[in-house]
């Protein structure tokens, strides 16, 4: 069985990490192609609007293998060059993968997200968690930085000075904490948890599927971008949308005042 098992409900792919005697560790060196075939396959099925991640077992992912990193096994064998050039080519394109997935991602949280862990988590556009969910970014205490572009996701998660504490205490935070300071959307009780995931992702389904992922491109571009730069963006997408099948629908819908049935054309 390979890291993430797919489970297709209707419009919506659930991923769930399985590697749950482990806590879901990542990465063994074959997850860099796992996600990246996962992500390039939701990518290429414009019948999929929605993907819904969570762990199986008792945590999300507690991120790297520690007994690995104690070994200097795996990821973290040889030269500080090829330490690198795996980090490059195994860490990095997870975390590539999953910024570049072009539908609604939502992170049903069901128990500890911590290292990598906490920041695949954080790439969730949604991030819906259990009470029992708990998060961090525990590299200090190991003697190591976030290596996976936490220190450039966490501050936009959750604003500069909070990341700043989670990252240099080490500590982690509790579910409540989390929502409070905006890395969650919201909590829910432990066995609701992928019943409110699937429920929100069957809300996100319902939409048009290219202005879906129009949308969720604009927002990702806009973290980098000014506001001109977003308007002409904005504009010659929203030019393509008016030409869509599924606009006409829409408004139509709206008009009959009834629901909109789109069809991706």
């Amino acid at each position: 069985m390979g890291l993430i098992v797919e489970e297709r409900k209707g419009a919506v792919m659930v991923w769930t990490l399985t590697r749950p005697d482990r806590l879901n560790a990542l990465p063994d060196l074959e997850d860099g192609e796992a996600f990246a075939k996962a992500c390039e396959a939701v990518n290429a099925d414009l019948s999929i609007r929605c993907v819904v991640m969570t762990g199986a077992g008792r945590a999300f992912s507690a991120g790297g293998d520690l007994k690995a990193m104690k070994a200097r096994a795996d990821l973290f064998e040889g030269s500080g060059a090829a330490i690198r050039e795996r980090y490059r080519r195994v860490v990095h394109r997870i975390v590539r993968s999953l910024y570049g997935l072009e539908v609604p991602l939502i992170a049903a949280v069901n128990g500890p997200a911590m290292g990598l862990g906490c920041d695949i988590a954080g790439l969730g556009d949604i991030r819906i968690a259990s009470d029992r969910a708990s998060f961090g970014v525990p590299f200090m205490k190991l003697g190591i930085i976030p290596g996976d572009g936490g220190s450039w996701l966490l501050p936009k998660n959750v604003g500069y000075v909070r990341a700043a504490e989670m990252l240099f205490t080490a500590r982690s935070i509790d579910a409540e904490t989390a929502d409070r300071w905006g890395l969650v959307n919201r909590v829910v009780p432990h066995e609701t948890l992928m019943d409110e995931a699937l429920s929100t992702a069957a809300q996100i389904a319902a939409q048009p599927p290219q202005a879906l992922r129009m949308v969720k491109s604009l927002l990702r571009q806009g973290r980098d971008m000014n506001f001109d730069q977003m308007l002409e963006l904005s504009a010659a997408m929203q030019a393509l949308a008016h030409l869509t099948e599924d606009h006409i629908e829409g408004v139509t819908a709206v008009l009959e005042k009834r629901p909109g049935e789109f069809t991706g054309n």
